[in-house]
């Protein structure tokens, strides 16, 4: 069953080919929206068979919702925004998140000045999150029904007069809910699989995308252990992330796991797997949905990387727009990197990037 949606007015979507996007069209359409269908085209000079086939299906869905079609040649913005930050921080020792900057920058970014410039008020996207306004007029961003889909953890990054401008409308479905109704809108992409891993590396090897589409040489540098005594060589730091067991190229009497990867003196630091557990973490660039008066020095849930389970902590809002989380429970791998988003029960409350750990 298809829930109907209150507003009557045009609204962008956009089409990114997948089952989720495309349901969410067809839902905006069955509630009554004039929909426009609108793919970006974001990373055609990097992976030309993702793109293309990106282009493709989200036309022929559109064609077969009978809603208008439009391409918008996002790449230079995407190169800017996302990709030379993706490989800036790998060359920095950090993992990045690509997927939380796309959202804040382009996804609900560019293409609300795309609305903007079409007199268009709402865009939508197949995210599976809700956005709820409170008795205070403020935008809430909340877990969806199915919660194994849960996607607010890459939108920690909007702001507020993002969240009033942008439909989701699939909070309240659950995948297996949504294929149906794929399936009832004879939809081809009911049972096209999910995407996994990032969507402008063909073969997922980051390292080699990196070292393809930049001219800093990749520099040897030494393995440490905990103490500083020099354990080995590294290929080069861009080749390991925290927590990091296999790949390491050297072999010890018992497992060995990246602890710390030491940038500036560029060294990596190896320990055991006890060594990986940290209470406590700096993470900058905070961005709070709700008000910083809710959220800080309290007891909060936080996610330190999207597959990791909440976990309690104190948050203290300090200065320069950063945040200091200490964990009730030591957390294992946090990285530099990746972010840390708040939550309060089902609410996302914010969010920044981890940019330093407690290490030993």
């Amino acid at each position: 069953m298809v829930i109907k949606l209150k507003n009557k007015e045009k609204v962008l979507i956009g089409l990114s080919g997948g089952v989720d996007s495309s349901v969410a069209a067809y839902i905006l359409k069955e509630s009554g929206y004039e929909v426009i269908g609108v793919t970006m085209n974001l990373f055609q000079n990097y992976s030309t068979q993702n793109s293309n086939a990106m282009i493709r299906d989200a036309k022929n869905v559109a064609e077969k919702l009978g809603i208008e079609f439009i391409e918008f040649d996002l790449n230079e913005s995407f190169k800017s925004k996302v990709i030379d930050y993706f490989k800036k921080e790998y060359l920095k020792g950090r993992t990045p998140n690509p997927c939380v900057v796309c959202n804040k920058f382009i996804k609900f970014g560019d293409l609300l000045e795309k609305a903007d410039r079409m007199n268009i008020k709402y865009i939508s996207t197949g995210h599976y999150a809700k956005i709820q306004m409170n008795e205070r007029g403020f935008y809430n961003l909340k877990k969806p029904k199915d919660k194994t889909k849960d996607q607010t953890y890459f939108l920690y990054g909007l702001k507020q007069n993002q969240l009033s401008r942008v439909i989701m409308p699939l909070g309240n479905y659950d995948k297996k809910e949504v294929r149906e109704i794929a399936k009832q809108a004879d939809l081809f992409v009911a049972n096209k699989k999910d995407s996994q891993e990032i969507c402008f590396i063909e073969d997922n090897d980051y390292v080699k995308f990196i070292i393809e589409n930049s001219s800093t040489k990749i520099i040897q540098g030494d393995f440490v252990d905990l103490q500083g005594n020099v354990l080995g060589i590294h290929k080069g730091i861009i080749y390991y992330t925290i927590g990091q067991r296999k790949g390491l190229g050297i072999t010890f009497g018992k497992p060995k796991y990246v602890i710390e990867i030491d940038y500036i003196n560029n060294r990596i630091v190896l320990g055991d797997n006890e060594d990986l557990f940290q209470h406590y973490l700096i993470a900058e660039n905070i961005n709070l949905i709700t008000d910083n008066k809710i959220i800080d020095n309290r007891n909060v849930e936080i996610k330190i990387r999207n597959s990791s389970k909440l976990s309690k902590a104190k948050l203290t809002l300090i200065e320069n727009n950063k945040a200091k989380i200490i964990f009730e429970v030591p957390q294992r791998a946090i990285t530099p990197g990746q972010s840390a988003v708040f939550y309060d029960d089902d609410m996302l409350l914010g969010g920044g990037v981890i940019t330093k750990v407690n290490t030993h």
